[in-house]
């Protein structure tokens, strides 16, 4: 039976204080907040920096099962790298910990930046790399080498498959050739709406769908109009109709858009999009406070 997930790209944001986040809610529970609501997150952080495995097995013990987190690939392969010459950092990034979040392990997300054109050697190769399941990924990450911030996670709880989308961000990939490419690798092209900055290609090449959104009119800044969403939400049950497995990620993080507008997504989709998965945490009770005797009261 084909699911819908609809998320949150990332969680950690100041200004969702007092916005999506209760007041008085400790920081250290947001995560637990957002899996009340959500079945879904996705991992922005592994883009940035390697992070250790004590990071991965907490936020696996504080989401219930069921909750999946897709996991963002590392700008080190994708920007920097381009995509080229990358079997030990690609080694190196499922060494750091990813694998330690077991059955919460969710697709794998490749963000290519927008000057990045297709190429159908560098793709194809870098493509073949990817491990498909949690088995390969662990095989792959013995080969890792000593730039690990701490030791490495090479050992799985099982083996499940491991399902990985590409976000490119240039025209080129609108081309049969790349999509082709895409769908003999079993891999989901990432339909990504930026407000215009790049193309928003409507392509289907794989049993997942996987969605970004990062803003309506504004990129990451604005919220999606009523109308807007109405027509995303013909589109996730369309392609749920079809038989796809859907995931959707809000990323238009500013002023507490995105988990708005996620909720407002879910709303639509009610009687297809899985709901969040635990009880809403309390927030901390406000501090009473006393005022000295003569004091103003």
């Amino acid at each position: 039976m084909p699911s819908v997930r609809i998320g949150l790209s990332g969680w950690r944001y100041a200004d969702w204080r007092g916005r999506f986040y209760p007041r008085g809610l400790p920081q250290r529970r947001e995560l637990e907040h957002v899996a009340s609501l959500f079945p879904a997150v996705e991992l922005n952080g592994t883009f940035y920096s390697m992070q250790r495995p004590s990071s991965f097995v907490a936020w696996r013990e504080q989401t219930p099962e069921g909750f999946t987190f897709a996991v963002k690939g590392p700008r080190f392969v994708t920007h920097m790298k381009r995509l080229r010459d990358v079997r030990t950092p690609l080694a190196n990034f499922f060494a750091s910990g990813v694998l330690a979040l077991g059955d919460r392990l969710g697709p794998v997300l490749w963000q290519l930046p927008a000057r990045t054109a297709f190429d159908a050697a560098t793709l194809d190769d870098f493509l073949a790399l990817l491990p498909r399941t949690t088995v390969q990924a662990a095989r792959l990450a013995r080969e890792h080498d000593d730039r690990l911030r701490a030791p490495a996670w090479t050992e799985v709880d099982d083996d499940r498959p491991l399902v990985h989308a590409l976000e490119p961000r240039h025209a080129s990939f609108a081309d049969d050739a790349a999509l082709d490419l895409l769908r003999a690798h079993g891999v989901a092209f990432a339909i990504s709406d930026g407000a215009g900055t790049w193309p928003l290609v409507d392509a289907v090449t794989s049993p997942l769908v996987y969605v970004r959104l990062h803003g309506d009119q504004e990129l990451y800044t604005s919220g999606y109009r009523p109308h807007v969403l109405d027509a995303w939400a013909e589109r996730v049950r369309s392609w749920h109709d079809a038989g796809h497995d859907v995931e959707v990620y809000l990323d238009n993080d500013v002023d507490a858009h995105a988990p708005e507008d996620a909720l407002a997504l879910v709303a639509r989709l009610a009687d297809v999009a899985l709901p969040g998965l635990g009880p809403t945490p309390e927030p901390r009770p406000a501090r009473r406070t006393t005022t000295a005797r003569g004091g103003r009261g």
